[in-house]
């Protein structure tokens, strides 16, 4: 692009320019749908048009009462139109609160917080670890940039980038930072379109919507051929007038059109977006209601969704190298000397992730370090330092380090990474760990960052002399209070809990076995598991992710595999989590749930968002997911007996040859008290039962029998209560009269 925006930012009169030249970053609402889109969808429908259609038929005919059925388009359309309005402005609102917030740098100060739809174009956006790249743009600055892509390619490999590189919205940053000027915003922007289908309020994509549809067009079907049938026998074989054929075949198709299933199942649904609404619960996307009640395995990250998001330091034990038991001794001195060291490293990342917050925050800040200045004084024995080399942390490579100017090299990260089991402190590392502390590992490097021969997730490949532990880092979690009345909830349910995070495994079981987790004793280290070939799970790895419950050292493209493996093998997976290194995973899964405090990227590509971070919400999700489907197979089983047997009871009729029995009032009165208001009652009761594949079999098994019943008895009663009824070939004298109730 030919105008680069300087340093400072855009200034106030530049913002203002843009705003009125209409270059702002407006989106589409986040229901993804306008008023009109809704009314049009629930009144253009295919129920509509078949009762419409029958409708005009019996105004033809001149007789109004018979078209009280007419009302059904109305009520049809009203509330549906109403209930979907209503929870679209509740996820208009909870998805303003629940949406990132990037960081813009405008007339020299430092980068604020701005709503995404305030950014102008050329607007200068800071990103870091986990943030979402909200529009697109070119970077400007850039610090070990890693972006993932995944979005945009379907390659889940970071991109590295650097000054000059497009970054493209939709995109979330792994590691690093960087400083990137927008080139496209609102409509041209990629995230438009991806919010647009991320956070829609859709109807698609739902075994329970693709089961009615295939029986309302299976109803579509019989109606002509049954409606042919009917008005053949009233004019030819029964004799009736076409006015009074007409009004009969009306009145044997109507109640064939289950009218009031896909009201039911959009109130159901709609209800559903709004009770969680309530709960700060977030519905991205309507069939996520649906996957609720499906669910039998959920895999939750430890950090952020059993423990509390926030760590605290809790102490640094300085590590005796000359003692091979890693003894410990007590240094203030050397404390003091490795503070500022701690703080650099924590200071990698322009936002620091939680880890390295609660080490900046517990860590005495009197003789803070400038790293990015060049220079700072330390302690005893440190002296000056200037940065030559540096790397931030990565949840795949699980460390972070930096060289200083002097030759010093420090790295940070975790023991079993950094080090053997046999090294200096590891055992010591590992007593914290089982005791369900988190414990990160100081050493110094006898060679540049650039140059330590380890890559991520593995221990070094060099000789003990490559790392000199220095120091344990020991940081204090806490689980959170209502975890483990959450994690007895689905035990009861039968829904399996798998703990997957990307700390030490032992530290991982130790919070497994606080929460009373099943096989919490035996954690196992996902380094162990089989290799996948291509991110395809072999049947290994699979039996191994089946039969865990706790793992740890979990990298994104694992846990990525974990979830294909358990969905492979038939199972319903929702996935939670936080971190940028879940993203992969909550994509894969069945459904996808964020914390509300998460990374951007997290929150994108979930169906459902905890707003306010509550694990504890999780049951009334699955039972409020449970209710809507349960209720609405209750629904459908009504709707679609007396569907049947309408059909049996107009081939019986048409068959003898004899008068319809009902006219179209008749039938519609009949159906809003016997069907329409019993099936609404039952659309609000409480229902657990899990949900189960097979929803069109299951409702026609019952359906079918019971419609066949009840239309066969019906037609023998009229036979039994109206002799006069009576076909020619049947015994009984036929009389053409009035029918017996006029």
């Amino acid at each position: 692009m030919s105008w680069e925006t300087p340093e400072t930012g855009l200034t106030r009169s530049q913002v203002e320019q843009r705003r009125r030249e209409g270059k702002v970053n407006h989106l589409p609402p986040t229901s993804g749908r306008s008023v009109w889109d809704i009314v049009r969808a629930n009144v253009f429908t295919r129920i509509n048009a078949i009762l419409a259609v029958l409708f005009a038929i019996v105004l033809y005919t001149g007789s109004i009462v018979n078209g009280a059925f007419g009302l059904l388009i109305v009520a049809n359309s009203a509330v549906g139109v109403i209930q979907e309005l209503r929870a679209k402005r509740t996820l208009d609102r909870l998805s303003i609160v629940g949406r990132a917030k990037p960081m813009v740098i405008r007339d020299g100060a430092p980068a604020a917080e701005l709503d995404r739809e305030q950014i102008v174009l050329d607007d200068l956006v800071e990103v870091g670890p986990g943030d979402q790249v909200v529009v697109d743009g070119v970077v400007r600055a850039a610090q070990d940039l890693s972006v993932d892509e995944s979005s945009l390619t379907g390659e889940s490999d970071p991109v590295y980038k650097n000054v000059g590189d497009p970054v493209y919205s939709g995109s979330s940053v792994i590691a690093g930072g960087a400083t990137y000027q927008a080139t496209k915003v609102g409509a041209e922007a990629y995230a438009a379109k991806l919010a647009a289908e991320a956070s829609k309020f859709t109807l698609t994509d739902s075994e329970l919507f693709r089961g009615i549809n295939t029986i309302l067009r299976y109803i579509t079907w019989i109606l002509i051929p049954v409606g042919a049938l009917v008005i053949y026998t009233q004019l030819f074989r029964s004799g009736s007038a076409f006015k009074e054929a007409l009004l009969a075949m009306v009145a044997s198709l109507v109640p064939m059109v289950p009218e009031g299933l896909v009201l039911m199942t959009t109130i159901a649904f709609a209800l559903g977006v709004i009770r969680l609404g309530r709960h700060k619960v977030l519905v991205n996307e309507l069939p996520a209601i649906e996957g609720l009640a499906r669910v039998d395995v959920v895999c939750a990250d430890k950090t952020g969704t059993l423990t509390s998001n926030t760590m605290r330091l809790d102490a640094i034990e300085i590590l005796d190298p000359e003692l091979d038991n890693a003894g410990l001794a007590d240094s203030a001195a050397s404390r003091r000397d490795i503070e500022p060291v701690l703080l650099d490293l924590c200071r990698l990342d322009e936002r620091p992730n939680s880890t390295a917050r609660a080490l900046i925050e517990g860590l005495t800040p009197a003789e803070e370090s400038t790293l990015l200045d060049g220079s700072a004084t330390y302690g005893v024995g440190v002296g000056k330092r200037e940065k030559a080399q540096s790397r931030p942390f990565t949840s795949s490579a699980k460390w972070s380090g930096l060289t200083y100017a002097d030759g010093q090299t420090w790295v940070l990260g975790a023991p079993d990474v950094l080090a053997d089991e046999s090294s200096a402190g590891m055992r010591r590392a590992v007593e914290l760990m089982e005791s369900g502390m988190r414990v990160l590992l100081l050493a110094r490097a006898a060679v540049p960052v650039d140059d330590i021969p380890f890559g991520a997730g593995h221990a070094p490949e060099a000789d003990d002399a490559t790392l000199a532990p220095v120091a344990l880092v020991v940081l204090g979690q806490t689980v959170r209070a209502d975890a483990a009345d959450t994690i007895d909830y689905f035990a009861h349910e039968g829904v399996e809990v798998k703990v997957i995070s990307g700390d030490n495994a032992r530290a991982v079981g130790a919070v497994g076995r606080e929460l009373g987790i099943e096989g919490a004793a035996h954690p196992v280290d996902a380094r162990t598991l089989p290799e996948c070939s291509d991110g395809a799970p072999s049947e290994e790895f699979a039996d191994a992710v089946e039969s865990g419950r706790v793992f740890g050292r979990v990298t994104a493209e694992h846990k990525r595999n974990m979830v294909r493996a358990l969905r492979g093998r038939g199972h319903h997976v929702a996935m939670t989590g936080d971190g940028v290194n879940d993203v992969l995973a909550l994509k894969e899964s069945n459904l996808g749930v964020a914390m509300g405090d998460g990374a951007p990227a997290t929150r994108s590509v979930a169906q459902l968002v905890l707003l306010d971070n509550k694990f504890a919400v999780m049951p009334t999700i699955v039972a409020e997911g449970r209710r809507v489907i349960g209720n609405i197979e209750r629904v459908a089983n009504l709707f679609l007996t007396k569907t049947i047997y309408s059909v049996v009871l107009a081939l019986a009729v048409g068959i003898a040859g004899m008068e319809y029995p009902f006219e179209p009032i008749h039938v519609t009165i009949t159906g809003w008290f016997t069907i329409g208001i019993p099936a609404f009652v039952l659309s609000l009761a409480p229902n657990l039962e899990r949900a189960r594949e097979g929803f069109v079999q299951r409702v026609l098994r019952l359906a079918v029998p019971a419609g066949v019943t009840v239309g066969v008895l019906t037609f023998l009663f009229w036979l039994w209560a109206y002799p006069g009824a009576r076909p020619a070939w049947m015994p009984g004298e036929r009389r053409r009269q009035r029918r017996w109730w006029c």
